[in-house]
């Protein structure tokens, strides 16, 4: 099973551009003219025809143009010559400065009011490598090991297939220079897992875990995982002995949300700390249509330019960005998703004149752009389908110029984050939440912004490396419980533990924690039969060195649900007591599905959230996911493997040759297969395995039959 980078995509660093206004007509600007004839030979022309025009440099080399200055009305007539192909506004080029750049990290350590740096705290940084030559990274950085090269020199793979992920998370984690991470004095070191293009398989991060914990890392952060969503895979069983030997891991959650039931391994660990992706309040632009109350909120394209226009502009539609698009100078391009890509429709509008491009969904829904590397000096942004056809209505053609507003989004769980639950075991993940978005962070030759739940996991690696400093006889345990005792969930009464846990992080108060509940995640697993009942216990303990007195709320309960829990009680300093709460339920009264919340505990005028869920009858769970065949090399052999989510009367797989979907033979028929791992050998009928393939499996359960494809690859 390959496993990949928990990146959603890099943002590029476009803030060396910035397009001015429109200029009034006797305003003195200067532009650059592309001419089909000779420059000079134009230049001569020019000077003839358009005395008041001052043309400042000629190019010949490099580009077929001119750089002409003059007032604005006179450029204009310039611009109309039949010899001129194209014009471009000058832009103002500058180095870029501190100021923009936002490290996240600052954010969080501001709040500490604590000493703490992760002096001597050992983490290992399981990636794609790290640029140990990076002036914020190298002082802090011992040594590592890469199981891809099988040497002792981690370094981030350069040339083809470039890398510069581990050497973000890294940053985030012990970045000591510029930028400060999470514990500036945190020893680092690098596990490189991934190589070219940061994909790498599970014998290398496995191979990566083993030198690790051998190396006595008392903190190891993972910001990789896979599709399997189960207990089982060889990846989540090394995390679990890991955390068993004294090493606290922490693992990225995935990026496949906002789809329930995406968290893959090795997050699925149940010792692990498995973190999704939270956004930091932010001020986002939204344009206003005057006399209407309704506003548009922009979503900026990864690596577009920052939206920072001040005036009212008109607006334009350009279709979907298609052949000529007409004069757009000093406009907004609103262009429709389809036909043509991002970026093609973006250069398009941009080189038209627009000062800023929109496009909008051609389907219901907001969407997630990308200019692919590209840096255009406009910004472009995506709107849904309904705020496209609301502007085309209202600003279009109602000929209104639309002004840009700025709104506040509060904390907020990243719509990529992977959500819960874990198929099998029935655990609540991720565990706790981080930010993941719009990231700065080290990169090789810099810095640079990205997101994903990568970049959640190391603020959180980044936290048990200040508690290892802080309280060094801690368990790996009692590093997770401190984490999740004292978060706070994200939405108020509209959380939900399967995207976030026990909620945000606070680095604050998890270094002294007021109290410790060690079994946050209430997991009651699958309910099946007319009626079910089942307790769970937990441990409370107290590390202050005052008496709490403790009570839960009865929640408000469903129809069919039914809670008990313990009445009030009394904690002495350093107490420790085990706590039972109970679930009686009857299924025939609850919708099916996953039923979660949080129930509260009260102490010393604090309030404590424990998340809690279970599954009544089915879910919109996969019942078989990272589905392998690999040819041994053994004739008409080939090795199989995948997770089965829970108990079934039969699976059987057929193989397909991919394009032609030709049969290619049986793979397996197992009757009444219980849950987990499954793997073995089948024969196929085939001489030759080499090749792609589609793999079609049918799970029969007791309420019916359902359908899985997997494309599979072998060498042959």
């Amino acid at each position: 099973m390959r496993l990949w980078l928990l990146a959603v995509m890099a943002f590029a660093l476009l803030t060396g551009f910035d397009p001015p206004d429109p200029p009034e007509p006797s305003e003195e600007v200067t532009i650059i003219v592309e001419v089909e004839e000779k420059p000079s030979d134009f230049q001569e022309m020019l000077e003839a025809r358009l005395p008041r025009l001052e043309v400042v440099a000629v190019y010949d080399r490099l580009f077929n143009g001119l750089a002409v200055r003059g007032k604005a009305e006179e450029l204009e007539k310039l611009a109309r010559m039949d010899m001129v192909t194209n014009q471009y506004p000058v832009q103002t080029y500058r180095a870029l400065g501190d100021d923009e750049m936002t490290f996240s990290t600052e954010k969080l350590r501001e709040n500490l009011s604590s000493s703490y740096t992760g002096k001597g705290v050992k983490v290992g940084v399981i990636d794609t490598g790290v640029d140990y030559t990076h002036p914020d990274l190298r002082k802090n950085y011992i040594g590592g090991f890469d199981t891809v090269d099988f040497d002792n020199d981690p370094m981030e793979t350069k040339g083809e297939g470039a890398t510069a992920h581990g050497s973000h998370v890294a940053g985030v984690i012990a970045a000591d220079g510029k930028m400060k991470g999470i514990a500036p004095d945190a020893r680092i070191y690098a596990y490189r897992a991934l190589g070219p293009g940061g994909v790498g398989s599970s014998v290398q991060v496995i191979a990566a875990l083993e030198e690790a914990v051998k190396e006595g890392m008392d903190v190891i952060n993972l910001s990789l995982g896979n599709d399997v969503n189960g207990p089982d895979w060889p990846t989540t069983h090394a995390v679990n002995k890991a955390v068993e030997l004294g090493t606290v891991v922490v693992v990225a959650a995935g990026n496949s949300g906002p789809d329930a039931w995406t968290v893959g391994s090795p997050a699925t660990s149940s010792e692990a700390i498995t973190v999704g992706a939270s956004a930091l309040s932010m001020k986002i632009p939204v344009l206003k249509v005057p006399g209407v109350r309704a506003k548009v909120p922009l979503q900026l394209f990864a690596g577009s330019k920052q939206w920072q226009l001040s005036r009212k502009y008109p607006v334009v539609y350009a279709g979907k960005g298609e052949g000529h698009l007409g004069d757009l100078r000093g406009k907004i391009a609103l262009v429709e998703r389809g036909t043509i890509p991002f970026v093609e429709k973006a250069i398009k509008a941009y080189q038209a004149g627009a000062v800023a491009v929109l496009i909008y969904n051609n389907e219901e829904g907001a969407f997630q752009g990308s200019l692919d590397g590209q840096k255009l000096p406009v910004p472009v942004a995506s709107l849904s389908k309904e705020a496209g056809e609301f502007l085309v209505e209202e600003a279009v053609a109602q000929n209104q110029w639309v002004a840009t507003e700025w709104d506040t989004l509060n904390d907020r769980i990243a719509p990529f984050s992977s959500r819960g639950l874990v198929t099998t075991n029935w655990e609540i993940k991720p565990d706790i939440v981080a930010p993941g978005v719009n990231i700065w962070s080290t990169v090789p030759g810099g810095y640079q912004p990205m997101q994903g739940t990568s970049m959640a996991a190391p603020h959180v690696a980044g936290a048990a490396a200040l508690l290892k400093e802080a309280h060094p006889e801690w368990t790996p345990a009692q590093v997770k419980t401190a984490l999740a005792s004292t978060a706070i969930p994200i939405n108020g009464e509209d959380s939900l533990p399967m995207e976030q846990g026990a909620g945000a992080m606070d680095i604050g108060k998890a270094l002294h924690p007021d109290l410790m509940i060690d079994h946050g995640a209430l997991a009651f697993g699958k309910v099946e039969g007319a009626f079910y009942k089942k307790k769970i216990r937990f441990r409370v303990t107290n590390p202050t060195d005052e008496v709490v007195r403790l009570e839960m709320d009865q929640p408000n309960m469903k129809h069919g649900e039914s809670w008990s829990v313990p009445l009030s009680f009394d904690l002495l300093p350093a107490e420790e007591k085990e706590v039972e709460v109970e679930l009686r339920l009857t299924t025939s009264l609850l919708d099916p599905g996953v039923h979660q919340g949080y129930l509260t505990m009260r102490g010393n005028g604090k309030e404590y959230l424990l998340p809690y869920a279970y599954v009544n009858e089915k879910a919109s769970y996969q019942q078989i996911s990272g589905f392998e065949l690999v040819d041994e090399g053994k004739g008409k052999e080939a090795s199989y493997r995948f997770h089965l989510a829970e108990e079934v009367e039969r699976v059987t797989v057929d193989l397909y040759r991919a394009g032609s979907f030709f049969y290619a033979g049986e793979l397996l028929d197992i009757d009444n297969p219980d849950a987990g791992m499954k793997e073995g050998t089948a024969k196929l009928a085939a001489d030759r395995l080499a090749g792609s393939y589609i793999a079609v499996a049918l799970v029969e359960t007791k309420d019916g039959i359902e359908h899985y494809a997997f494309p599979v690859y072998m060498e042959g």
